[in-house]
């Protein structure tokens, strides 16, 4: 049954929290009575369209329903999760959880994106307070993994176990804070370098931009994959942490920073911040800056999910939990009916496959047909052990045919079959397909080879019987369109 989360509040960050259950195949009601809410929680989700789906390579759950209600009593009734983006004012919080708990199930998650108050704050007027709890995301919602779940000795051990297994669920990162503090984790470190640039560009040191390139063009690349203590170890060389603490400690010490002290935000500091912001980016649009930060956040993820570092290795193991709950296969026994062609690639295409024309670019299409092959080599039993073992196969010819484009954020599907699969060749026929639409089709020869000799040799007993049952199964398929085709021959 499809669960139900309540989003209450429109802005950026409730329409991101409605973006991020609405793709993961959640019903959704948003209660937002500003004019106009409905056009802007639509967009921020149209964004995340294109975005979510392809940030990992396992396709996301069917979208869920979304429902823009006119009470809040019609929005939270029934629903599993609760999510307050309202203002950052205390009283206003609390009057509207009294509200909303008047109609919710006593089991629903009430959470608030706040960035500051702390539960036990949020908490202080309500009938149920161990039902409410603070689940903080960053912006963007729809991609930006991290949401610090802060409770308080009134919300039950299980009911936060259950908060955090549903934002896992999402493809989120639930940071669990250890104890109560006001702006929790992240917000206190970035208020600290935010309070050190305001100095900067008060005292004439750099302007925004400047500092922004210090950021981007320096240590913000390395906390990105590593953090701020993974980063120092390093930079203590062969001792570690403990070498960089006595070789740098004692520059805490020294008056570098003014963490505590705050410059008075007069008129003219506004100005002059604002001036220069605008001399930065003011010749881009909104839009223009939103889709860049998504494209850039997709890449940067996306290659560290090759290397399984950071968010990229939360990102790997979200793909592998929904591609477990589809039941692809992963070997010969997992398929049901071995005569049909097989579902090799079930995903989106992802920003970072875009060409210039807006659509895919070339080279992914071999990518994509490239990872369905290394699906049926991993059937057959050519799996990570079998090539550690000292055999694999080699692709000695390819032949790709473009049939239709594809753009970002649309569902792809690769089914293959065997035309041929001996004991020393395979040739493997794969169909790229959007819904019934029919992309391109690939076709692969490989040989299996000796990774010691290089050479040509037969597969072992098991693999090459896999292949043959596989290959044999198929046989009686029609033979596909365009097999053996050669370039620029007419259809």
């Amino acid at each position: 049954m499809t669960q139900t989360a309540a989003i209450i509040g429109g802005g950026v960050i409730g329409a991101g929290w409605a973006a991020r259950f609405l793709l993961n195949g959640w019903n959704v009601r948003v209660f937002d009575p500003e004019p106009g809410a409905e056009e802007r929680v639509g967009a921020i989700i149209d964004r995340a369209r294109l975005a979510l789906p392809g940030l990992g390579d396992v396709a996301l759950p069917p979208e869920g329903e979304l429902t823009f209600c006119k009470l809040m009593s019609e929005t939270v009734a029934g629903a599993a999760w609760i999510q307050e983006s309202v203002p950052e004012r205390l009283e206003l919080k609390q009057t509207i959880y009294q509200k909303l708990q008047e109609h919710a199930e006593e089991s629903a998650i009430l959470a608030s994106s706040t960035s500051g108050f702390t539960p036990s704050e949020l908490q202080a007027h309500s009938n149920n307070p161990g039902q409410i709890l603070v689940a903080h995301p960053f912006n963007p919602v729809y991609l930006v993994p991290l949401v610090e779940v802060v409770h308080s000795g009134k919300n039950h051990p299980d009911m936060i176990d259950n908060a955090q297994e549903i934002l896992s669920s999402l493809g989120m990162y639930p940071l669990r804070v250890r104890s109560e503090i006001p702006a929790h984790i992240a917000d206190r470190l970035l208020e600290a370098v935010w309070r050190e640039a305001l100095w900067l560009v008060r005292d004439d040191v750099a302007t925004t931009k400047e500092i922004d390139e210090a950021i981007r063009m320096g240590f913000g690349l390395r906390w990105a994959q590593m953090g701020l203590f993974e980063t120092y170890r390093i930079a203590g060389g062969p001792g570690g942490m403990a070498q960089f603490m006595a070789q740098f400690g004692p520059a805490l010490k020294w008056p570098w920073t003014k963490l505590m002290d705050v410059p008075e935000l007069t008129d003219e500091l506004i100005h002059k911040i604002a001036e220069q912001s605008d001399d930065q980016s003011g010749h881009l649009s909104l839009d223009d800056l939103q889709s860049a930060r998504d494209r850039n956040l997709v890449g940067i993820m996306r290659s560290l999910m090759r290397e399984g570092w950071g968010a990229g290795d939360m990102l790997n193991k979200a793909d592998r939990a929904r591609e477990a709950g589809r039941a692809m296969a992963r070997q010969l026994a997992d398929i049901a009916d071995l005569s049909q062609p097989v579902l090799t690639m079930d995903r989106a295409v992802p920003l970072d496959w875009l060409d210039y024309n807006g659509h895919m670019t070339e080279g992914k299409y071999l990518h994509a047909f490239g990872n369905a092959t290394d699906r049926i080599m991993e059937i057959i039993g050519c799996d990570p052990e079998y090539v550690a073992a000292g055999k694999s196969f080699f692709t000695v010819e390819t032949h790709i045919r473009h049939i239709d484009e594809v753009k970002a954020g649309a569902p792809l599907q690769i089914r293959s079959r065997l035309l041929a699969g001996d004991g020393k060749r395979m040739r493997i026929w794969h169909e790229m397909t959007s819904g019934d639409r029919l992309l391109a089709t690939g076709e692969h020869m490989l040989l299996h080879v000796d990774l010691e000799t290089r050479r040509v040799c037969d597969a072992e007993p098991a693999v090459a019987a896999a292949m043959r049952q596989l290959a044999e199964a198929q046989a009686a398929l029609p033979e596909p369109d365009g097999a053996g085709r050669a370039v620029g021959q007419p259809r």
